[in-house]
């Protein structure tokens, strides 16, 4: 689905990204694991349009018969309209609209009302905790159910890929395990998932594929249950 090729990110004198190369299947769920500071976000920030100092290719295919098209220097809401959705670190709700004023704001480049409602029915199924508290204001959501908001409004705007930056940053375990849960039942309901994530085995357990980042680089890849037995992978993220 997406295919990046010797890309690299520039912070003025920062060189971020160098020449990182990876693939990202159809229906698959790849993860982006290393320290903070490695480029990961740096990296899904780029294909989400969000980044200009960039060079290298970056290309996306929305389906297996569609011709690829690059995603260079494209803006934002171009990206969306092509399919791919960012739930960004931090969450980036807006505070005082309600779950649901959030949440169709991720439908914003749509205007197919009876597949938008369905969408919202969906969501919903997935994060029962929002429907209850659907006319709640964003801004007085614990910290776990904001970040189950800001899933699920990248999933309003019905992307082919989601992009998910840090999903379990500052949760509870036991609202980690719910948001992986979430992600699997996301990525069997067809949709390709890229994971950046900080939470080594949470994301290992999951991920079809995984890149392991350090400064700016790709310095091992590998399956999700590849990684989580390698040594080198387990001294340095997984506590020996």
């Amino acid at each position: 689905m997406l295919k990046i090729r010797n890309l690299n990110v520039r912070y003025g004198g920062v060189h971020a990204v160098q020449g990182v190369s990876l693939s990202i299947p159809h229906g698959s769920i790849v993860t982006l694991i290393g320290a903070n500071g490695a480029g990961k976000s740096s990296i899904i920030r780029s294909i989400a349009g969000l980044n200009k100092s960039i060079d290298g290719e970056i290309l996306f295919r929305k389906t297996k018969d569609s011709e690829p098209v690059s995603l260079m220097r494209q803006k934002p809401e171009e990206m969306v309209r092509r399919g791919i959705s960012l739930s960004p670190e931090g969450r980036r709700i807006l505070p005082h609209l309600t779950v649901e004023e959030n949440l169709r704001l991720g439908a914003y480049s749509r205007n197919d009302r009876k597949e938008i409602k369905q969408d919202m029915e969906w969501v919903y199924s997935l994060f029962p905790r929002l429907l209850e508290r659907s006319w709640q204001k964003g801004g007085t959501l614990s910290g776990g159910e904001q970040q189950m908001l800001a899933v699920g409004r990248a999933l309003m705007s019905r992307p082919e890929l989601l992009m998910l930056d840090e999903p379990s940053l500052g949760l509870a375990p036991l609202l980690v395990r719910e948001i992986f849960n979430i992600i699997q039942r996301v990525n069997e309901a067809g949709k390709t998932v890229l994971l950046v994530e900080q939470n080594a085995y949470a994301a290992l357990s999951v991920a079809h594929f995984a890149y392991i980042l350090e400064v700016g680089r790709v310095v091992l890849e590998g399956s999700g249950k590849e990684l989580l037995a390698n040594s080198r992978v387990r001294e340095a993220y997984l506590g020996g």
